[in-house]
């Protein structure tokens, strides 16, 4: 079984900064691609961030040049760095991560549980 661990939410003031962390728990084999989605109460679930097995990255519009999105994959985990925070920026984001486990040849699609990042005017 895969388990994603969120860490690193909070309250923050507009302009400030908060680095998310997600690392991967389980026996895993190779880990392709890694993304962060934010959702706010009554609204879908929006792609902020991701990012390839080769580094290749992608960004929402509205997080361009704020936000940067990394991976180490010795520790099977990945990042967000936000900069600049905005009251718009408030929500729960999510750690989406896919891959292969070493015990299955099917991909893999996990989520983690979740952290709140509320930034303040």
């Amino acid at each position: 079984q895969v388990q994603l661990v969120e860490s690193g939410g909070g309250l923050v003031q507009a302009g400030g900064s908060l680095r998310l962390s997600c690392e991967v728990f389980g026996r895993i084999r190779s880990i392709n691609n890694m993304a962060w989605y934010r959702q706010t109460p009554g609204k879908q679930r929006e792609l902020v961030a991701s990012i390839t097995s080769g580094g290749s990255s992608n960004y929402a519009d509205s997080v361009t040049g704020r936000f940067t999105i990394s991976r180490d994959d010795a520790k099977n985990a990945g990042y967000l760095q936000m900069n600049s925070l905005k009251p718009e920026d408030t929500a729960v984001y999510y750690c989406n991560v896919q891959g292969f486990p070493t015990y299955d040849l099917q991909q893999f699609d996990a989520w983690g549980q979740g952290a709140q990042v509320t930034v303040s005017s």
